[in-house]
Parts: structure tokens; C-alpha cells; sequence
């Protein structure tokens, strides 16, 4: 089942002081930015087995994944502030800004031809392990997510993932999210049908790295 936008029906609301960020910390981004080839590839302990309560996120086999989908340090030139979360659909890539010149890039899925979601926003929730509710476009799409018409628990079997970071405009829910996979092989691609997905290895270290009103732009190619 491919990941698409998701309700609001998840766990880990906001506090009151973090919804309050969501209006001071949205910052104006700059032009895109200009990459340079310079880059370093995480260690694959990185993507070993992760233990939270009752899952068990496995291990990832990464050797047959081509290495550009990798989580790793890249020198980045921008003008985007350090925090900042940037997504760039063509290359099917995310960076997360952790310096001047330097920033984490993550593989990613993107939407399909014709569902692609873009524009500028801030991270309003964060969730770990979320449930997952289909919308009535979703159900329309596939009748077969009519029987999660209730609600998907969260788990490996999750189209979620691991972790979800829910995008926000001033106050309202997008119903677009940052969030991790159960189809680890969908990364690199565009099938989605707007989210953007990362490897659920990613999507819990970058969940862990960003906070409450982080700011985020998709760019539109």
C-alpha cells in the first residue's frame, strides 16, 4: 500500500508552548541551494536493529541500496537557516541544514506525477510509531483502506513507519507528513501519493534531530 497524506488521527500533540512556535518560528527560505560533491556515508551501524518497547525495527541489509539513498553528511551552499528542512522532489532528497555549508542528506519517496505536494510549512507535531487513518480520497483510491476506515495501529506493518512529522501552515494540519516506510524499496522514487517518506532508520534520526515549528520547504521540482 503506497503512503499517501494522512489524517490527523495520530498520537504525540503538540504542547500548548509548542504550538505557540508554530507562528515565530516559520522563516522566509531563500533561493535553492548549490550542492557540492563532497560527502560522507554514515556507518551502516547506523541502521541497526532499534528496540522501543514492543517493536523491533530490524536491522537494514544496506548493501544492495544504491549508496546516494544512504543517510549521509554533504557540503551544502544556501541560504536556508540552519535547522531548516529542505526537500527537493527531482533528486529525491532531503537536507536537513546542521551548519554553514554543511548539511545531513536522506533518501527519499516522493509523490507520484500529478500528487506531488509543495510549498513551505513548519513541523506542528511529531509522532513515534503514529496510528494511521486513511481519508476518504485515499479509500476512494484504493477501497481496500476502507478496513482501516477506524484507524491502523502503529507498528512495522504501518504505512507510517516509524516516526511521522506532521506539516503545518500557522495553526492548520496540512495532512502532509514527513514519515518513515513499510516499503523500504519505494525510497528513490516517486509513488506516494504527496507525503514524502524516508527509510524508517532516517525518519527516527531525523525526528530525534528537529523540534516543534522547525521550518520546512518542498521545493516544486
Amino acid at each position: 500500500m503506497q503512503n499517501v497524506p494522512q489524517s490527523a488521527a495520530s498520537p504525540s500533540s503538540a504542547t500548548n508552548g509548542e504550538t505557540q512556535l508554530l507562528s515565530r518560528r516559520f522563516f522566509v527560505l531563500a533561493a535553492p541551494a548549490i550542492l557540492t560533491t563532497a560527502c560522507t556515508t554514515v556507518g551502516t551501524g547506523s541502521y541497526g536493529t532499534i528496540t522501543e518497547g514492543r517493536v523491533t525495527l530490524p536491522a537494514m541489509d544496506t548493501s544492495g541500496v544504491n549508496p546516494r539513498w544512504l543517510r549521509q553528511t554533504v557540503a551544502y551552499s544556501g541560504g536556508e537557516a540552519v535547522g531548516t528542512v529542505v526537500v527537493r522532489p527531482s533528486e529525491r532528497h532531503l537536507y536537513l541544514i546542521t551548519g554553514r555549508g554543511t548539511a545531513i542528506r536522506y533518501g527519499v519517496g516522493v509523490g507520484r506525477q500529478g500528487a506531488l505536494w509543495h510549498g513551505r510549512a513548519v513541523i506542528g507535531r511529531k509522532g513515534s510509531w503514529p496510528n494511521w487513518t486513511p481519508t476518504a480520497n485515499m479509500i476512494r483510491y484504493d477501497p481496500r483502506n476502507a478496513r482501516y476506515a477506524g484507524g491502523m495501529p502503529g507498528g512495522i506493518n504501518n504505512p507510517l513507519g516509524a516516526r511521522a512529522l506532521y506539516l503545518y501552515r500557522g495553526n492548520r494540519d496540512t495532512m502532509y507528513r514527513l514519515h518513515g516506510t513499510n516499503v523500504p524499496s519505494s525510497i528513490g522514487t516517486a509513488v506516494s501519493s504527496g507525503c514524502i517518506r524516508l527509510f524508517n532508520h532516517d525518519i527516527i534520526d531525523l525526528h530525534d534531530r528537529v523540534r516543534i515549528g522547525t521550518p520546512v520547504v518542498v521545493l516544486a521540482g
